[in-house]
């Protein structure tokens, strides 16, 4: 089956301008177009695009993403390559998330100082959040 942009914009909560953007970039080579020069996108390439949008998500600058995709498009010989990139991407998502349940901790104890000045129970949110 294909798929118009519109509609791959839609599944994976991005603006059609975004994909032409990663078109223009190189991240989408494999993306066929009909006649008329439209972008055609088949079930295939939204395994690529979910990636895409994984390495984006987690941090990866669309220069190294485009150097992927090219190492993927060169066979077999840069399997080492791909892989070292994926366990180095590895380690600084590993390192956000931790980045990330520090300032949680820093937001969290913030939350209960305010708690504490306004006289708010202690876990009133987290009760009324699970009704």
């Amino acid at each position: 089956m294909r798929y118009t942009i519109s509609q791959v914009a839609e599944k994976f909560d991005l603006t059609a301008h975004t994909i032409r953007y990663y078109d223009k970039e190189g991240l989408l080579p494999f993306v066929e177009r009909n006649k008329a020069g439209n972008r055609q996108f088949s079930d295939k390439d939204f395994d690529w695009l979910k990636l895409i949008c994984c390495l984006k998500n987690t941090g990866m600058p669309i220069k190294q993403i485009k150097l992927y995709i090219e190492w993927c498009l060169q066979g077999d010989e840069t399997l080492e390559m791909r892989r070292q990139m994926y366990l180095d991407h590895r380690t600084e998502v590993i390192k956000q998330m931790n980045d990330l349940q520090e300032n949680l901790k820093t937001i969290d104890y913030k939350l209960e100082f305010y708690d504490t000045i306004c006289n708010i129970p202690v876990n009133a949110d987290k009760l009324s959040a699970g009704k």
